[in-house]
């Protein structure tokens, strides 16, 4: 598992401001890095660093490659030491599809870059289109190719829920993203902050976010999917902050909202489990991986209470041998358990 050591270019580099856009908001800053911060910054992070093999300088939060270049190489060259002397893995950047080509990635490789994330958000046309993203899914392809073929690690990062979307076309923005062949994937409901264009349209009935339920429907089947193609979801759901709540006008917003999509993963194998068992209601004992207790509970233990609801009186206990989201059920003959 990797670490990042995050600097926030808030808002730079990016001609457009999308529908759901609000980067103070989201990264929590205002002010812009310079050199000194950059170095301040990830002398602090190694400070509770474990591994430097598996860490990364992450630049986040603007469209990296599409800032001044002179701002970028002072960026970049207070990171580059770090690297140079390998007391970090390499450097980790997000940016546009728009803003990506063979030039800027050998500029990038020199300076010890080694994984470049884009926003994709949709692979449809018609959704990119009505939440001002100002690229096609034709250039979120061209730019995952380029990347791949430098040698670089690809991530891609999509949003659920957007103005004009819907499940069909989330479900295929998954499947067009997984079939890039990206390494890591970042998952974001999409939040209605105050000052976004969202906020306009949800204010005017234009725009209706679906609901904390539903989304946690979509991104649990997404988080599934994903992983079943080997790539790893390394974020899901909205880093919490003070920022984002105090500007939080709708939409699917939870400060642990990772957890509750693999609880609800959780609570579907573990349904499935009981049916195998041939009985519907009754007591169980659920076995499950001795690291994934707590997720088969759920958040305040949610998925015992819907498990009660339905006539499933469960009881967790850890096995060997259980993959992650295995759930494994036994029926108990005795009411004591």
């Amino acid at each position: 598992m990797s670490a990042n050591i995050s600097i926030f270019v808030p808002h730079m580099g990016c001609p457009h401001k999308c529908s759901f856009c609000d980067q103070k908001a989201i990264t929590g800053q205002k002010d812009i890095p310079r050199a000194a911060d950059v170095t301040a910054t990830v002398e602090k992070g190694l400070g509770f660093i474990k591994d430097p093999k598996t860490t990364e300088i992450a630049f986040f939060g603007g469209s990296f490659t599409a800032i001044d270049k002179s701002y970028m190489t002072e960026l970049l060259s207070a990171a580059y030491p770090f690297v140079k002397e390998k007391r970090v893995k390499g450097i980790r950047l997000s940016t546009r599809p728009d803003a990506i080509d063979g030039e800027i990635l050998d500029f990038l490789k020199g300076y010890g870059v080694c994984a470049v994330e884009l926003g994709a958000q949709s692979m449809d046309d018609q959704v990119l289109l009505a939440n001002l993203r100002g690229h096609t899914a034709k250039q979120v392809e061209n730019a995952s190719r380029l990347i791949k073929q430098s040698g670089l690690e690809l991530g891609l990062q999509m949003m659920t829920g957007l103005y004009k979307s819907d499940l069909q076309s989330d479900l295929l923005t998954a499947q067009k993203i997984a079939s890039l062949k990206p390494e890591t994937v970042r998952i974001y409901p999409a939040i209605t902050l105050e000052h976004t264009l969202l906020s306009r349209l949800y204010k005017s009935g234009e725009y209706s976010p679906p609901s904390l339920d539903e989304t946690v429907d979509l991104c649990a089947r997404l988080l599934e999917f994903f992983e079943g193609e080997g790539i790893r979801v390394i974020k899901l759901g909205l880093h919490s902050s003070r920022d984002v709540e105090s500007s939080y006008v709708a939409g699917p917003y939870h400060p642990a909202f990772r957890e509750l999509c693999e609880g609800r993963i959780y609570l579907k194998a573990a349904k499935d489990a009981i049916k195998n068992t041939g009985e519907q209601k009754g007591r169980f004992t659920l076995f499950v991986n001795p690291a994934e207790i707590s997720k088969m509970i759920g958040q305040s233990k949610r998925n015992i209470t819907e498990l009660e609801r339905v006539g499933c009186i469960c009881k967790i206990k850890p096995r060997d041998g259980l993959e992650k989201y295995q759930v494994a059920a036994q029926k108990e003959q005795s009411d004591c358990f």
